[in-house]
């Protein structure tokens, strides 16, 4: 086998495995995609009660807390906003 013919050769493998890798990492994402959406529907279904399990009561109380830190900094950043230095009447 020539140096050309091991050069192809070797590109292809690297080729080939470089496809692979890549869809190993799409497939991992479509994984954490699916298990968030799951995560997503699974707190939906807790809080209208539909769904009732002690072991997933303690994250969804997370989930809540964690939205309403989250809110209250969007209202506390939007009742600050406009009163630096540079605001008029100042």
């Amino acid at each position: 086998m020539g140096f050309l013919d091991k050069a192809k050769a070797a590109a292809e493998t690297a080729a080939a495995k470089a496809k692979d890798a890549a869809e190993d990492v799409q497939q991992k994402r479509d994984l954490n995609a699916t298990y968030n959406e799951l995560g997503k529907l699974t707190f939906d279904l807790i809080e209208r009660g539909e769904l009732a399990d002690a072991r997933l009561e303690a994250l969804a109380e997370k989930i809540r807390d964690l939205k309403e830190k989250i809110a209250g900094d969007g209202a506390l950043a939007g009742a600050t906003a406009g009163t630096g230095d540079d605001a008029p009447g100042d």
